[in-house]
């Protein structure tokens, strides 16, 4: 079953819950029972590098923007 997050309409928090692909595309939030919608979620896997390669140069996607580091908030 996929993890899915989930933005709330009422009190902008953010939350997760795993739920069947066939399931709805609205749940309620956990803090305020406002209807809260899917947002698109990234996601990070480990890539495998090959034998005498060097790390990966991409970065955690945690680094990106919208954390308040990169001055965007």
């Amino acid at each position: 079953m996929p993890l899915y997050e989930y933005l709330c309409d009422g009190c902008d928090a953010r939350f997760e819950r795993l739920q069947p692909m066939s399931a709805a595309h609205v749940s309620d939030c956990p803090q305020c029972g406002e209807e809260a919608k899917r947002v698109l979620s990234l996601f990070a896997a480990p890539v495998a590098v090959g034998a005498g390669a060097g790390p990966s140069p991409v970065g955690p996607l945690s680094s990106a923007c919208c954390g308040g580091s990169c001055g965007c908030g």
